[in-house]
């Protein structure tokens, strides 16, 4: 089944440093670009505005700050590939709330630098497509403003 695909765009400014060989590097600034590539399920108008207050609104906690002291970063190595890898786990739930399916993420820490995840071969989009699809009508039901105040709740 062929489904057409939106791209979203987001920018984080935010600093980290790595460690290589048990050794913490020096914090370093990037403006992280990621890209998102989605599919929706259900017809009619998008409001894509929707979509990216709600991503934009997860991004908030790293904007501006050293990724280094947020979970789970505070252990787990902040690498390009650890990050776009907890981002792609986090967004990929936010966006089956809204109703749309991660196809893939790609972060990158500078112009020449990125790493990618393409989850359209793999069986848990699939799955999560046939438990969209069998579930259309309460997405439809559902306003993504409803789920962008749920969520505001939950992050405080």
């Amino acid at each position: 089944m062929k489904y057409d695909e939106y791209r979203f765009k987001f920018y984080l400014n935010a600093s980290h440093s790595i460690y290589i060989k048990g050794v913490l590097g020096e914090e370093h600034p990037h403006t992280w670009e990621i890209i998102i590539d989605t599919i929706k399920l259900t017809s009619g108008f998008i409001i894509f505005n929707d979509v990216e207050k709600y991503i934009e609104k997860y991004m908030d906690k790293y904007q501006d700050s050293y990724i280094n002291s947020i979970e789970p970063f505070t252990t787990l190595n902040p690498t390009l590939e650890n990050i776009c890898s907890y981002f792609k786990d986090d967004i990929q739930r936010l966006l089956i709330e809204l109703g749309w399916i991660l196809v893939s993420i790609e972060i990158s820490e500078t112009p020449t630098r990125s790493y990618i995840i393409d989850l359209s071969n793999r069986v848990s989009t699939k799955r999560d497509l046939m438990v969209l699809n069998s579930k259309k009508e309460d997405i439809i039901n559902s306003s993504a403003n409803e789920k962008l105040i749920e969520f505001e709740k939950k992050i405080g």
